[in-house]
């Protein structure tokens, strides 16, 4: 089973709870230490879910896993590149476009204002 496919399987809660069994100097955290982490916030453990977990990160140091990942992490293409200009002659719509909204706009306000009859909320 490859990694990708382990953590998209299995929700991170197994996950998060042998890192923080680590984070309090468990070098190699226990099915029962995982469990009494996810007990104690109000979470009923899976016992399969919990060995495989163990099984995944058995002899692994956790310093060196998240280094991993994070290097693989760094290699992702993080957004999106920019869209293409606009063409110059594209610009004049889109000064017209802004009056309509403009005028839009000034119409919906005194519409709203007819709706509350003159009595605004925060006045």
């Amino acid at each position: 089973m490859c990694r990708r496919s382990f953590f998209k399987n299995y929700k991170m809660r197994y996950v998060a709870a042998y890192l923080l069994a680590v984070l309090g100097s468990k070098t190699n955290p226990s099915s029962s230490d995982i469990e009494k982490i996810l007990s104690s916030v109000g979470i009923e453990s899976d016992a399969e879910r919990v060995k495989t977990v163990l099984k995944q990160l058995e002899g692994k140091n956790v310093d060196e896993v998240i280094a991993e990942g994070l290097t693989k992490l760094a290699s992702m293409p993080a957004g999106g590149g920019g869209g293409a200009a606009a063409p110059a002659a594209a610009a004049p719509a889109a000064g017209e476009a802004k009056k309509e909204e403009k005028k839009e706009e000034k119409k919906q306000e005194s519409e709203s204002e007819d709706d509350d009859m003159g009595f605004g909320l925060f006045d």
